[in-house]
């Protein structure tokens, strides 16, 4: 055993080590989108791309695949989810993966994801797919090469969501969001015939970008995020990364026109914050200091934005406050009147601002529409018809420019094929989670009303932030939720909320 925890102990040290450099990586990532200059991006990519290289050969070092050899009969990995047998676990797949990855693939894709980024933001602002569409048929090439380097034994898009969510095939993941699909459809049919439209029109109001900051951070930090171990920024598509365990920085974007987007982006990604900082530190670098995987990431961030966030309670406890950071729109508004605007269902172009009903429709598209493009089935220069036809199927509107429509997300530009579908996922663990907790704690609604949101937060971190990567999302979700996943959940909170406001 003294040999093996040796061994062990080695490997651990490499790791953390590597992950010094991914989170140098993640810094400069951090920076070119939030305060990077235009003409800083280019070098930026070379730095990207080199950091991304040498990542690559620490986590295939031949030393590495030794140690993992030594270590998989050992005692210390008898138990695949005990906090040594996740780290050699994980770490082995993770190595069986990258060393059949070549060097300059890995170096291509960072640079394809850093450039994409750059040229994304500049085709968006323009509404110019034609300069976008180079730089993503590279992306989807590059993600091409990738998925039959891994290997798959149904369809690419296996190898990629194994990325993102550990363990899934796409096919299940298609049967759970087609089962989805059904349910939300005549919901959002019988929500539009109800005839009943809530006073959006408040939410358009004018809402200064210092009263939106500020209500935001208030928000954030009530719910739990802590500012003195992260920050916020602006940013063209809000996210939520780390560059240690006491340095989480989440970011938003706002609109002077529209109160949603900033405040429930904030809240948003103050969730994925909240997972972040409730992570073991001391196993910062090791797979039991890391995410689950992004569907239980993202139920974190779902679950405060829209299940506490979206809640009546909560906006007991914070339209109050609302109405004295944005006196001059929210002056003459009822809390009802607020209420009903902030949870209303209406058909949108942009995903991000999408309300809950009709949000996991806007993920089915592209899920869709990324395993088309990966196929080949789809090429990119017939992408934006495509994307207008199933918006027009599926939500019955027809983005006006490419920039709402297929340009919206930065996800493609950033490489992050496979990454949509776990929020759908997310959304479904989040509600899950939710009624779990409720069973356990008792009314939340009242400790909302009341401002109280630390014992859901510290339940969070108990339940759920603490294990890491020690088991599959769906061992993880059978564990605190005690049954496997579905939609039954969410269907039940939507017609909860929903039926009251659209009387049906």
């Amino acid at each position: 055993m003294a040999t093996a925890e040796k061994f062990y102990d080695e490997l651990c040290d490499h790791v953390r080590k590597t992950q010094y450099l991914q989170s140098t990586s993640a810094l400069l990532e951090w920076d070119q989108e939030t305060k990077l200059p235009a003409t800083g991006r280019g070098y930026r990519s070379e730095q990207i791309t080199f950091l991304a290289g040498e990542i690559h050969h620490r986590k295939t070092d031949p030393r590495v695949g030794e140690l993992l050899n030594e270590l998989a009969d050992s005692d210390l990995a008898a138990e695949p989810n005990s906090p040594t047998g996740a780290v050699i676990r994980n770490l082995k797949q993770d190595f069986d993966k990258q060393v059949k990855l070549p060097k300059s693939l890995v170096e291509q894709l960072a640079f394809a994801a850093s450039n994409g980024q750059r040229v994304w933001v500049e085709a968006r602002k323009n509404n110019d797919f034609n300069s976008f569409q180079p730089a993503l048929e590279e992306t989807f090439r590059l993600k091409r090469e990738q998925a039959d380097a891994i290997g798959f034994e149904d369809c690419r898009y296996d190898a990629l969501l194994d990325d993102f969510e550990p363990g899934a095939k796409t096919q299940e993941v298609a049967d759970v969001l087609e089962g989805l699909r059904k349910e939300l459809v005549p919901l959002v049919a019988a929500i539009v015939d109800s005839g009943v439209k809530p006073s959006v029109e408040i939410l358009q109001r004018h809402f200064p970008v210092d009263a939106q900051r500020a209500f935001g951070l208030e928000a954030a930090s009530q719910i739990g995020f802590d500012f003195d171990r992260g920050r916020l920024d602006v940013t063209h598509h809000p996210f939520c990364t780390e560059m240690g365990p006491d340095d989480c920085r989440i970011t938003t974007r706002y609109d002077e026109q529209f109160f949603n987007s900033a405040f429930f982006g904030t809240l948003h990604e103050a969730g994925h914050g909240i997972y972040e900082q409730g992570l073991p530190g001391n196993a910062y670098g090791l797979p039991t200091g890391q995410y689950c995987s992004l569907g239980i990431h993202e139920s974190q961030s779902r679950l405060w934005e829209n299940l506490v966030g979206r809640s009546r309670p909560f906006w007991e406890h914070f339209f109050p406050k609302a109405k004295t950071h944005f006196p001059g729109a929210l002056g003459d508004v009822s809390q009802d009147t607020f209420y009903k605007a902030v949870n209303a269902v209406n058909p949108s172009l942009i995903r991000v601002e999408a309300d809950e009903a009709t949000y996991n429709l806007h993920i089915i598209i592209r899920f869709e529409l990324e395993r088309e493009l990966l196929d080949e089935t789809l090429s990119v220069a017939d992408l934006p018809v495509a994307w207008n036809e199933k918006y027009e199927s599926m939500l019955g509107i027809v983005p006006p420019t490419d920039s709402d429509g297929v340009m919206q997300d930065v996800h493609w530009s950033a490489g992050l094929v496979g990454y949509f579908p776990t929020y759908s996922l997310g959304n479904l663990y989040a509600s899950q989670m939710f009624v779990a907790a409720e069973n356990e704690l008792g009314d939340l609604g009242s400790m909302f009303g009341a401002g109280e949101f630390q014992p859901l937060k510290d339940w969070l971190n108990s339940k759920v932030h603490v294990f890491g990567k020690r088991f599959l999302s769906p061992e993880l979700g059978m564990q605190v939720t005690g049954k496997p996943l579905s939609h039954g959940d969410l269907l039940e909170h939507l017609h909860g909320k929903l039926s009251p406001i659209y009387g049906f």
